[in-house]
């Protein structure tokens, strides 16, 4: 049994209403027979919210891959905070320390180091997780609306939910909520949990990180998780046409009509680096801990 004072101990107040949640959803088929209309709702809000984590969270707030307005990043940090899985600044944090530290000491998911339970979700339900890493997202900590959505992160999913009750009752709840919700979740943690486990690696970078069609099918365009370690600061994750990235071709959208700008795409040197004589080919990141927190990908968005 493992001491309640680790940090790798359960966190019971946290993890009782993530395991309630998945019992509601795993009931919603028997508490109300699912419909195309039901399904259909599960599938909108699970799209809806999967782009706010994968542009917003982590594309936008973690490594700065594209520029927006002020009032467009809060939209993104209120979005992406219904999907239940905290604030933006907890998020980029945990997120830049992985790939400062990507499969090393440091890690916080590595399921090449912990196994596969502990980079699922092991590690977001234990006492550790809890801090904010507010020395690794100085750029974002500025803003002090961030800050609030931060502190108050379960208050736009519980938004949501009284929204959903409120427009279509406890049909609407259990499937565009508790359904949706679990496998948002799931869809999210099978990057951390299996994609430095399964699909092919392009890039000879230092980890475990890969690329797998199904995986950027679920994830909106992160399941090409190979290409993404090799050039973190691409707004596409998807470098060649066959890649799927719907998230890339949302975010271009949003960029024609003026609401995201300047969204970086990797060099031709960096994204053909794989068709190259190993000895020519762009150096590999340092596997050493390094000193301080990272910079951002791009300057931070003005105030």
């Amino acid at each position: 049994m493992s001491d309640a004072r680790s940090p790798d101990a359960m966190n019971w107040p946290k993890s009782i209403p993530f395991l309630a949640v998945h019992a509601v959803a795993l009931a919603a088929p028997f508490l109300a027979p699912p419909t195309f209309r039901l399904v259909g709702l599960a599938l909108a809000v699970y799209a809806v919210r999967m782009f706010a984590v994968t542009a917003g969270y982590h594309r936008y707030f973690s490594h700065r891959s594209y520029r927006t307005s002020r009032a467009f990043q809060l939209v993104l940090a209120v979005l992406g905070a219904t999907a239940a899985q905290k604030g933006p600044l907890w998020w980029a944090g945990h997120h830049r320390d992985h790939h400062r530290y990507s499969d090393l000491p440091g890690d916080v998911h590595s399921p090449l180091l912990r196994g596969f339970w502990w980079s699922h979700v092991g590690w977001i339900l234990s006492t550790g997780s809890d801090v904010v890493k507010l020395d690794r997202v100085k750029d974002l900590a500025r803003f002090p609306e961030l800050r609030v959505v931060d502190r108050l992160y379960l208050v736009p999913p519980i938004a949501l939910a009284a929204g959903l009750l409120a427009a279509g009752g406890w049909p609407a709840l259990l499937w565009g909520f508790a359904v949706s919700t679990v496998l948002l979740w799931h869809g999210t943690f099978v990057i951390n949990s299996l994609a430095h486990v399964i699909g092919r690696r392009r890039y000879a970078t230092n980890d475990g990180s890969r690329n797998s069609f199904l995986l950027a099918v679920i994830t909106f365009g992160e399941g090409w998780h190979n290409n993404h370690h090799h050039f973190q600061g691409s707004v596409n994750q998807g470098f060649f046409w066959w890649e799927l990235d719907l998230t890339y071709y949302a975010l271009r959208g949003l960029a024609a009509l003026g609401l995201v700008w300047d969204l970086r795409r990797p060099p031709e040197s960096a994204r053909l680096a794989h068709r190259r004589p190993a000895e020519d080919a762009l150096p590999p990141r340092q596997v050493s801990r390094p000193a301080g927190p990272p910079a951002p990908a791009v300057a931070p968005t003005e105030a």
